[in-house]
């Protein structure tokens, strides 16, 4: 299982806000916050890999279609989940790429949603239920 991953952001301030309303819908709880890093765990004790964003020390472009991160995708327990977390994102002002459906060409059941964080990394919350 992989511990935890760090990313670096270019505005830590935007990132505790966004992430601070994005993360709990993903499952995830405020594992520590300071001036120069905030960092998220699993919630209720459960197993998993933490997310811990760090200011960028140095500007560069992104583009999720070069080399490094492509996405990041969160398993959520139920199709409404997806539902949920893609409203919130809408009305944090996301760009939306895919809005909540299946995706036939993945093993089903695949039921997800996709999205740009503020910074432009695509976020992804996956249901692998044909349920509620």
């Amino acid at each position: 299982m992989l511990g935890h991953l760090g990313i670096n952001v270019p505005d830590l301030p935007v990132a505790k806000a966004y992430y601070g309303e994005i993360m709990p819908m993903l499952g995830f709880e405020e594992f520590f916050s300071t001036s120069d890093e905030v960092a998220f765990m699993p919630a209720g004790g459960k197993p998993g890999t933490f997310v811990f964003l760090y200011p960028a020390q140095e500007v560069a472009a992104y583009s999720r279609r070069g080399v490094g991160l492509q996405h990041l995708a969160f398993s959520v327990p139920t199709r409404s989940a997806v539902v949920a977390v893609h409203d919130r994102a809408v009305s944090l002002g996301a760009e939306v790429l895919h809005a909540p459906q299946d995706f036939p060409q993945y093993p089903p059941p695949y039921f997800a949603a996709f999205w740009l964080d503020p910074f432009g990394f695509m976020l992804e919350a996956v249901c692998h239920r044909d349920r509620d």
